[in-house]
């Protein structure tokens, strides 16, 4: 991946030197004069300002793979704060483990991305996945950089940078690398990922075709520890002074590590067989063509078995489980645009979908296939409509051919009911196959290895309200009810003892209801602002079997102000974040899955955040000392059962925007 760098700082700096150049204007002498002439050269190779008028910060422009058009924005607020990390996301309900680039704990749900077809497995691997709707595509006048920094835990560092550029006004290409490495303060932690993306964005000038386009290559590393022992886990919890030397602390595994590739081709591209007659497109005719070409491979790595932990194996030695995935999917979308009626597609899919072991598995009492191989042909439609205020969006797919059956119904209705207020509703519908893990495993530990073809569609309805208010907040609610929920569960043995090796696939008999309310409010009084995000969430049926803490908060409480004749913007403050206790999932490193357990319930614990801000120019500067309390109060908290949560550390970082 060192390429990618020499590729960006070549790009960078080419185009900076490019831009140092001022275009020459002729002189209006026809006789010209050689003094001119040589004043001019001399002119010429002078360093001269730029008084070209700079582009409005509108122009450059992000458009999301749903075509949703925002622009670059350099201001700083107490959000782009909750973004400044490794997933640059807000990541208020998830409780990160100790290292970055791990696992988290889940502390809410979303049911939003339902679909018709089971996924790949390695759910905890995913969490720093870029999906295709992640992916950006860019419009810009001139070159664009963005860079992103921030420490880490011992000996690296995390690094986002991206460049684009528009070749042409109509044609732009970007590319992007987000890299981490962090050893961590426990033994076996290290983390190590690479985000490679490289995209494309092009229009015809008479703008009846349209394509963009991205290839993607992401690698997830990680050491595996398994957590802490039983002996260093009652050292951790009574605050033992040898364990305080973090390194010193005993883990269960010594030789193991995990780690995903994934590789994406990606291209949406349609063209207006009939442009429309008038402004509003009425009366268009597109076609719309979408493929998606993704490649996964994941794998477990061990020098030499642990059976006292995961069983017995079939390899004493070298153990290596590999799994490989490919689908191939192509999406035909045929639409009409009538002023009337809205904007109506018909589309049909095709997936081509490959998941793949090395060799078949034969036991005493039954056989594990290799290959779960399929073409499922699917129909569905699209529609948009704003009709009164009111947008209108759906869309429906259904399986009608292939080895996995299941359909996904999506739609949203929201309005501007004044400047300050806005709501919106939507439902979300599906029934799928259980994540392709569920169904086929092997595994070198002999209990890791399960076929279940005859496993029931998971269906889910979620029902959502959103309603967002200048002078009341926002309040979010969701209704989600899901039939034959699928997990991992660690079985207990005969005696009471729950074991590792008895982790099993399971489908409930029982309804899961979960009702989730988040509501955001921001108070200001001079300089003095207060920031508050509350989630409740009850789990009505199920609740054994779908684990959530009953309240999330998170409250900042900082000052800002201009300082140095507006020179530089500055938020200092505090930052308060809480959760209420419950029986949280477990983490496998053989799956890199969560399950459930009854041997270790998570407490709820608070941890306070110091923090300093500062914007200069198109700078973002970030200071902040993690969970300083730890200082003076210790810590015994855990982000998941067996696995510690994180001391008091002092990271900082920052994100630089780059106008050329």
């Amino acid at each position: 991946m060192k390429s990618v760098f020499y590729i960006f700082f070549i790009l960078f700096f080419s185009t900076w030197s490019q831009a140092q150049v001022l275009k020459r204007t002729r002189g209006t002498d026809p006789q010209g004069d050689q003094n001119r002439r040589l004043d001019q050269q001399s002119e010429d190779m002078r360093s001269v300002k730029d008084d070209r008028e700079k582009p409005d910060i509108s122009k450059y422009k992000i458009i999301s793979i749903s075509n949703d058009t925002t622009y670059v924005d350099t201001t700083l607020s107490i959000q782009k704060s909750y973004k400044f990390n490794y997933l640059r996301k807000d990541a208020f309900d998830l409780l990160p483990f100790s290292n970055v680039g791990r696992p988290y704990t889940q502390l809410g749900y979303s049911f939003q991305d339902l679909q018709a077809l089971p996924r790949f497995g390695a759910r905890a691997k995913h969490f720093n996945y870029l999906e295709v709707e992640d992916i950006a595509y860019y419009e810009v006048p001139t070159p664009l950089t963005e860079l992103y920094f921030k420490t880490v835990f011992e000996q690296g560092q995390t690094l986002d940078a991206l460049f684009t550029t528009n070749v042409k006004p109509n044609l732009n290409l970007s590319i992007a690398y987000k890299g981490l490495r962090s050893l961590g303060n426990y033994q076996r932690e290290l983390t190590s990922t690479g985000n490679l993306r490289i995209g494309f964005n092009y229009r015809t000038k008479n703008n009846r075709y349209f394509i963009r386009s991205h290839f993607a290559a992401q690698d997830i590393f990680n050491q595996e520890n398994g957590g802490l022992t039983d002996r260093s886990y009652q050292q951790f919890i009574n605050e033992i002074e040898e364990i305080q030397n973090r390194a010193a602390a005993e883990v269960r595994l010594d030789n193991a590590e995990t780690e995903m590739d994934a590789k994406r081709f990606y291209v949406n591209h349609f063209y207006n067989i009939r442009p429309g007659n008038d402004s509003t497109q009425n009366g268009q005719i597109r076609l719309n063509h979408i493929l998606d070409f993704t490649d996964k491979e994941y794998r477990f790595i061990q020098a030499s078995s642990t059976p006292e932990y995961f069983g017995p194996t079939f390899e004493n030695t070298d153990l290596m489980d590999e799994v490989e995935y490919q689908n191939v999917a192509n999406t035909l979308i045929l639409s009409y645009k009538q002023n009337q009626l809205g904007r109506i597609g018909f589309k049909a899919m095709h997936n081509n979908i490959n998941y793949l072991y090395n060799s078949i598995v034969v036991l005493e009492d039954k056989r594990i296939p290799n290959l779960l191989q399929t073409d499922v042909i699917s129909l569905g439609g699209t529609y948009l409509k704003t009709y009164k205020g009111f947008k209108l969006e759906g869309d429906a797919t259904y399986n009608i051919t292939g080895d996995f059956d299941g359909y996904d119904i999506h739609g949203k209705i929201s309005k501007s009911l004044s400047d300050s207020l806005q709501f919106s509703a939507r439902i979300d519908l599906s029934s799928s196959a259980p994540n392709l893990n569920w169904i086929l495993n092997q595994s070198d530990y002999e209990n890791y290895n399960w076929y279940n073809p005859n496993y029931e569609n998971v269906n889910t309805q979620h029902l959502g309200i959103e309603a967002k208010s200048n002078v009341y907040g926002k309040l979010t609610t969701s209704l989600t009810q899901i039939d034959n929920h699928a997990y991992f569960e660690y079985q207990s043995t005969p005696e009471g003892i729950t074991a590792d090796s008895l982790l099993r696939p399971r489908q409930a008999d029982l309804q899961v209801r979960y009702l989730k309310i988040k509501a955001e409010k921001e108070f200001n009084y001079g300089h003095f602002n207060l920031v508050n995000t509350v989630m409740y969430q009850n789990v009505m049926e199920g609740e054994s079997i779908f684990p959530v803490p009953e309240f999330v908060t998170r409250n900042s409480l900082f000052y800002d102000n201009y300082l140095f004749d507006k020179a530089l913007y500055l938020q200092t403050g505090l930052t308060f974040n809480y959760f209420t206790s419950f029986m949280s999932k477990a983490y496998d490193p053989i799956l890199s899955e969560f399950a459930l357990q009854n041997f270790q319930e998570l407490d709820g614990f608070y941890t306070l955040d110091f923090f300093l801000n500062a914007k200069v120019r198109e700078a973002r500067i970030f200071f902040k000392l993690e969970n300083f309390t730890t200082l003076l109060e210790g810590n015994t908290s855990f982000a998941a059962p067996r696995q510690p949560y994180r001391d008091f550390a002092i990271r900082f970082g920052l994100v630089w925007n780059f106008f050329l």
